[in-house]
């Protein structure tokens, strides 16, 4: 009797977990979380930001270099290392015809040491199709004003 009292416990409360979740919100002022009064992480961040705004939302990837090492060093499974890799990648995508400001679900910037981590909005769907907001990350190591080194959770599919 216990027993199955504890499995409809943990159903109930097993359901009702599943659906517990506030949805995840950008911040108010995306760009603001891209300065920092200390000048080295606001170099770091200054980095993010045009990776964020120039490559991967605009598609400038003819200014690459601009923003990332020759060398380029990725741990996401599914993009080759090195600038050229990244290009190859991600570069055939159309130029955004409106570019003045970065329009990414930014909810926070943090810079430490040499690192510079953007987290977003990521809206998914459940295997039923449902839908529901998660985090997606991008985490940069930064070398002489330069995304040297990039991590994120992607996975192969």
């Amino acid at each position: 009797m216990r027993f199955r009292v504890f499995i409809q416990i943990a159903l109930l409360f097993g359901g009702a977990v599943s659906f517990a979740q506030e949805p995840v919100k950008p911040a108010a002022d995306v760009e603001s979380l891209f300065r920092d009064k200390a000048p080295k992480l606001n170099e770091l961040k200054q980095v993010a930001y045009h990776i964020e705004k120039d490559l991967l939302q605009c598609n400038h990837w003819d200014e690459a270099d601009k923003w990332l090492t020759e060398r380029y060093i990725q741990h996401n499974p599914l993009v080759q290392s090195g600038r050229a890799g990244v290009i190859a990648f991600f570069g055939s995508r159309p130029k955004s015809a409106a570019c003045e400001k970065l329009n990414a679900p930014v909810v926070a910037v943090l810079a430490d040491g040499d690192l510079v981590t953007v987290v977003t909005v990521a809206n998914r769907k459940d295997s039923k199709g449902t839908e529901y907001t998660t985090t997606w990350f991008d985490m940069w190591r930064i070398a002489g004003g330069k995304a040297d080194e990039h991590w994120d959770p992607a996975t192969r599919p």
